[in-house]
């Protein structure tokens, strides 16, 4: 049995719905291929996972119509601090400190929990008249020829469409089988990353400690209770997470700190090892990339979603504007466009992840003072720190209509 589509995306993530919803309203045919069923997605209750959202995704998510559901479970990022630290010594005495009020227009970003956003990813695009969801298949082959591309699924069924966009993470198999390749780099490090419950209030303020073995981020969750992601040696995180839960918090406490009182765990305990991993193009004939697909960085920026969401407005727009003005939107000379647009954006954060983890992931004295001292240079000069409060908030740069909060 052979489907039509305009448009198939694999991978059913966040990702991959927000793709489909982007071009919800449009006269476009979606066809969405997800490996997971529907129900393991829908899973629900807390398990800790949460994302950085910067004030451009959340602009993203209202122009979708999911904020006025989202906002109601999001905690604003209203400051940003940031210093170096070692465990039982507390933060350096030069620190970076942003705060939202600078730039005025609204928090810097909001914490929202992985539960909600999927959810709500998941239930509008069951609503969307445009968007056929397949879950619980896999893609086993593609092939491209001429105007079209050609898609079999695990369950037999194909799919001819205009283009295939991968949406399927940093092991894409879009991307193999078009035979793209990628570069890239194991950090040595392990993420732990879980939800914890403090006795005070954390006033919205995210905190950003740099230790030896790697970054520990404290980003604030609604309530007293934060989301930490915990960066150890790999050898290091694999003891740890084969801890206790007492035992895990005791190793905890003297990186974490006291300044939020009592601590316990509130969420599953999850652990990430740490790569970079770029294509090295996000597109190729009748195929492009985005998100984890196109590009892995390093979390310590906590740029990673935001960053797929800026693929998938600039993608949009790209292709949307060519099928308005009767372009094949599939066509290398529209894909292009998109590659061109998405180029510095990803190779300039991925740079600046993967250089200031290699700055800040040591104890090398004299690194140690002359990064200190940069961070006091830059939170003393105003303008300097409201570019980078700018930038964290995804508000520099060509920016996508829809993460200005602009229909397409």
């Amino acid at each position: 049995m052979t489907q039509n589509a305009d448009i198939l995306i694999v991978g059913g993530g966040l990702n991959g719905c927000a793709m489909a919803l982007a071009f919800a309203g449009t006269d476009l045919k979606i066809t969405l291929v997800d490996a997971l069923p529907v129900p393991d997605r829908k899973a629900p209750g807390f398990d800790g996972r949460s994302y950085a959202l910067a004030l451009a995704s959340k602009r993203m998510l209202s122009a979708l119509g999911l904020w006025e559901t989202l906002g109601k479970h999001a905690q604003p990022m209203l400051q940003i601090k940031a210093s170096d630290g070692r465990a039982g010594q507390g933060p350096a005495p030069f620190f970076l400190h942003f705060d939202h009020a600078e730039v005025g227009e609204g928090p810097m970003g909001f914490m929202l929990e992985d539960r909600f956003l999927r959810l709500a990813l998941l239930d509008a695009v069951a609503a969307a008249p445009n968007i056929t969801h397949i879950a619980g298949q896999t893609v086993v082959s593609q092939n491209v020829g001429g105007a079209n591309a050609v898609v079999a699924l695990s369950d037999g069924q194909t799919i001819e469409t205009r283009l295939i966009i991968g949406a399927d993470g940093r092991g894409s198999g879009v991307a193999q089988r078009a035979k793209i390749a990628r570069t890239g780099w194991d950090y040595g490090q392990t993420a732990l990353v879980t939800a914890i419950d403090h006795a005070l209030p954390h006033n919205g303020i995210a905190h950003q400690f740099f230790m030896p073995a790697g970054p520990l981020a404290i980003l604030p969750l609604p309530g007293n209770r934060s989301s930490i992601v915990w960066s150890e040696t790999h050898g290091n995180a694999a003891e740890i997470q084969g801890l206790s839960d007492a035992d895990y918090l005791t190793v905890l406490r003297p990186r974490f700190g006291d300044f939020l009182g009592e601590l316990a765990l509130a969420g599953t305990r999850f652990t990430y090892p740490l790569s970079l991993s770029l294509a090295n193009s996000i597109t190729a004939p009748r195929v492009a990339l985005v998100g984890d697909a196109a590009h892995g960085i390093h979390p310590i920026a906590g740029q990673g979603l935001n960053l797929g969401l800026r693929d998938i407005g600039a993608l949009a727009e790209v292709l949307i504007g060519a099928e308005r003005r009767g372009e094949d939107f599939a066509s290398a000379l529209v894909l292009q466009r998109y590659a061109a647009w998405r180029r510095f954006d990803t190779a300039a954060l991925a740079m600046a992840t993967d250089g200031v983890n290699k700055l800040f992931s040591n104890d090398n004295p004299i690194l140690r003072l002359g990064r200190d001292l940069g961070m006091g240079v830059v939170n003393a000069l105003p303008s300097l720190r409201r570019g980078f409060i700018r930038e964290a908030a995804g508000l520099s740069g060509d920016v996508p209509k829809l993460l200005q909060g602009r229909a397409i």
